[in-house]
């Protein structure tokens, strides 16, 4: 995924616009407060179906990136699945994400 994506993600941390780790994201995705969901690539099997079936059921649009990198981008170590939660920042993610072909 590309830098631009990943800072737009920081931004939206700094924001307070995302909600971080596996189960938030799910229980976001279920009650719709999310418009965008980002996978880390080393995320663990469980979790990803958990968070994959969560995101086609509620048709949330999903990306993956690069192992580590979504923790960095974020500024917590260790997360595998955030989701923003801000439309116009979310919209903006989208784009940065589809134009780097994750």
């Amino acid at each position: 995924m590309n830098s631009r994506a990943m800072s737009m993600l920081g931004l939206c941390a700094r924001a307070g616009r995302l909600v971080t780790g596996e189960k938030a994201v799910v229980q976001a995705v279920r009650a719709g407060s999310c418009c965008v969901v980002l996978l880390d690539g080393g995320v663990a099997p469980n979790g990803l179906k958990a968070v994959t079936q969560a995101c086609e059921t509620h048709q949330v649009p999903l990306f993956r990136t690069d192992p580590g990198q979504l923790g960095q981008a974020v500024g917590r170590p260790g997360r595998m699945a955030v989701a923003v939660t801000d439309p116009g920042m979310a919209a903006r993610v989208i784009e940065l994400c589809q134009s780097s072909g994750t």
